[in-house]
């Protein structure tokens, strides 16, 4: 039999290549596309992406149809030209379904490929039988075979490189795409005209649907639909590709911040309730647990059951002999001697007790299901013993001792009182002579009482408008006039009178009401040198700082706002730190004489010689005056070692630019030996005690007539030129 010559357009099967070639590349990206945890967003790709795939592969074989050319005009039947389409887009489907699933085993590769290679065959001969020729078409199912078995096996490997490619992103994961693609573009190209080689038509063959569609004007029609579709396919995957490598960022970002954040909220949570020095649990930590086995110890009480409600202890425990330790070796080794008695303590607690740090020195042991008194008498015991063994620190052996205070519940106390009521056993321990433990006794609880009464009237007493500030002069060396003045606090309980600072200084800081205190004197301090300045008193005034004070952060604000609300040069405004506190954190410490110069704040150091006394330490803060502690003045008179000391404080002290302040001064003779040593400032009773604002208002209307007996000194007294205005 006599067949009629075919031939190919060359521009038409070039251009059916890369149509296949293009195809598969979107189909490669859309598979990544359908595997996303959102199942609308994957069904809606999987439903498109099945169309655009499924058009891509059948454009590829239409316009290789046309591409396809015999002596006579040809033309395509509608009907089963839509078949052939509708057939490419569910073997997309197919293809696609598989892509979304977690993994590909042997039995979904060699089924996928099975249904997908018959998909494609259908789309291809429904394709081939648009043309509706008579006599037919005459078939060579040798190459029909070839056709098919390259189509399972394309889908097979197209199936696999799905799989494959999600190891691979970047630039890498591309290149692997775009080889894939071209393989699988010769692939599909290669069943087609290996379909197409199978096909033969006869001689005399005529072509009935010639009138249906055709022509090189509808191939580059479809070409160019096609290309276009696919192109804007991958447009949208690749910005969806984007858009989630984008939300991939951003929820990575935002769940590193969320671990920060945990992070910084377990940070704060651990210093809010944990010492920082010894990593023990703090005052806070401490009461809540107090607070929580007085409960358990309630419910014990009023359960029916026959087990009995243990006891509770709490053993106040003070170190004696540690302050020593600080002045002679430094902190450092205070600090080592701490942590390593809170090391012991631990110890000897079990793992339900609980040891804390409440203090500078003082720690508290919470001891649940105690037994009896002589069991925690016998603890007490042996937390003295443990303490007194000798302390290692950079290889010297330092010994010190400890006096403890303790309570048991419900035999001692109120259940609100027990840690002031320990408190006060470890204070009667300490007069005995310390290194010993005492137990609460009745008579103890009038010194806890007086204590508690007069926590809780502080806490009312600024509010209550109680604090005072008492104003002691501080005389100019070289003229012997009143140069400035210290802020002393006092406070006039309305039963008890006049509160020395040394008993409610003391209970302010150990209670936390420090701070609240401070920022009172600052604001007083301020407001008293405008209402002098209005009486035309220009009075430079000192006030004291605290450690405590040094560790708020806005420390300095708060003194600058005080000085604007008053309109008050910072110039006459001097703070007065501790040389202890100054060289307790250094850092911190010149970072806030820092902040206060620049603001314009005078600076000073108080009793120098109590604690490092380093003048090269103390030079690198921005200080201007330097005090000298009183224990150094009083011995001035009887002791050459303490006149050599003060002379040197005071060579070095104007050798380094610092203004020198003696402290402490009630004997003239005292005065005379300051004076001889070129000490620029002095202060004490033997000028003035301390006094009102208005005792000192009064002194600088009376003039240099003052008699010492108006101002409770031994020597009249005169206010400089400077202090009056009149310089």
């Amino acid at each position: 039999m006599s067949f009629l010559p075919t031939s190919y357009d060359f521009w038409g099967v070039l251009a059916s290549v890369l149509i296949a070639a293009v195809a598969s590349h979107v189909t490669l990206d859309l598979a990544r596309r359908v595997r996303r945890p959102e199942r609308l967003v994957a069904l809606a790709w999987w439903f498109g992406g099945s169309l655009v795939m499924g058009t891509g592969i059948w454009s590829m074989h239409f316009v290789g149809m046309l591409a396809f050319s015999l002596p006579i005009s040809l033309g395509y039947t509608h009907g089963l030209t839509a078949a052939s389409f509708a057939a490419a887009v569910a073997t997309s489907g197919v293809a696609l379904g598989i892509a979304s699933l977690g993994r590909l085993s042997l039995a979904r590769i060699a089924g996928g490929a099975l249904v997908m290679g018959l998909g494609i065959c259908a789309m291809h001969y429904m394709g081939m039988a648009a043309l509706d020729m008579a006599p037919g078409i005459v078939w060579n199912m040798g190459w029909v075979a070839v056709s098919a078995l390259i189509a399972v096996v394309a889908s097979g490997v197209a199936l696999w490189l799905f799989f494959w490619l999600r190891g691979f992103h970047g630039v890498r994961g591309y290149a692997y795409q775009a080889g894939a693609a071209v393989v699988m573009g010769v692939a599909i190209s290669g069943m087609h005209y290996s379909g197409m080689a199978a096909a033969s038509f006869p001689w005399d063959t005529v072509c009935l649907s010639v009138g249906a569609l055709g022509g090189t004007g509808l191939s580059i029609v479809v070409g160019v639909a096609c290309a276009l579709l696919l192109l804007l396919t991958l447009a949208l995957s690749a910005l969806d590709a984007r858009m989630q490598r984008k939300t991939a960022r951003l929820s990575s970002s935002l769940q590193e911040a969320n671990a920060q954040l945990q992070s910084a909220n377990d940070e704060l949570h651990r210093r809010a309730f944990s010492d920082a020095l010894t990593g023990l649990p703090n005052r806070l930590l401490f009461e809540d647990r107090l607070a929580h086995a007085l409960l358990r110890h309630e419910r014990a009480v009023e359960s029916i059951s026959p087990r009995k409600a243990e006891k509770i202890g709490v053993l106040f425990i003070d170190l004696d002999g540690f302050k020593p330790v600080n002045d002679m070796f430094g902190h450092a080794a205070g600090d080592a001697v701490l942590k390593e008695a809170a090391g012991r303590l631990q110890q000897l607690a079990r793992g339900s007790d609980t040891v804390a740090r409440v203090g500078g020195d003082e720690f508290l042991l919470l001891v649940e299901d105690a037994g009896s008194v002589a069991d925690c008498m016998t603890l007490a015991g042996r937390v003295v013993q443990a303490l007194s063994q000798p302390f290692d620190v950079a290889g010297r052996n330092l010994q010190i001792a400890c006096s403890i205070g303790v309570v048991v519940y419900p035999d001692q106390g109120e259940r609100d009182k027990l840690v002031a009521n320990a408190d006060a056993a470890m204070y009667a321990a300490k007069r005995n002579g310390g290194n010993s433990c005492a137990l609460f006794e009745s008579h103890m609880d009038l010194s806890a009482g007086e204590q508690l009464g007069l926590l809780s009237d502080l806490r009312q007493a600024v509010a209550r408008g109680q604090m005072v500030l008492h104003y002691q002069p501080k005389i100019d060396g070289e003229r012997g006039q009143i140069h400035g003045v210290e802020a002393l606090l006092r406070w006039q309980h309305p039963e008890r009178g006049m509160v020395e600072p040394e008993k409610f200084i003391p209970l302010a800081e150990r209670f936390g009401l420090i701070n609240q205190l401070g920022s009172w004197v600052i604001d007083e301090a301020c407001r008293q040198m405008q209402c002098w300045a209005d009486q035309g008193l220009r009075m430079r005034v000192s006030i004291n700082l605290s450690v405590h004070q040094l560790r708020e952060p806005d420390l300095v604000r708060r003194i600058e706002q005080a000085l604007q609300r008053n309109f008050i040069p910072p110039s006459q405004l001097l703070c007065e730190i501790t040389e202890s506190v100054a060289m307790e954190d250094i850092k911190a410490t010149q970072r806030t004489f820092d902040d206060l110069a620049r603001v314009g704040v005078y600076l000073s150091i108080d009793d120098f010689g109590t604690g490092y006394s380093s003048l090269s330490y103390l030079r690198q803060l921005p200080a201007r005056q330097l005090k000298i502690d009183r224990s150094f003045v009083q011995d001035l008179e009887q002791s050459n070692d303490a006149r050599a000391v003060v002379d040197a404080v005071i060579r070095l002290s104007h050798a380094l630019g610092l203004r020198v302040v003696a402290e402490g001064v009630e004997t003239a003779g005292q005065n005379d030996i300051l004076l001889q040593m070129g000490c620029d400032e002095l202060q004490g009773y033997h000028f003035a005690r301390p006094m009102s604002a208005q005792a000192l208002q009064a002194l600088a209307q009376a003039g240099p007539a003052a008699s010492g007996v108006a101002h409770g000194g031994r020597m009249p007294l005169e206010f400089s030129d400077s202090v009056l205005g009149q310089d």
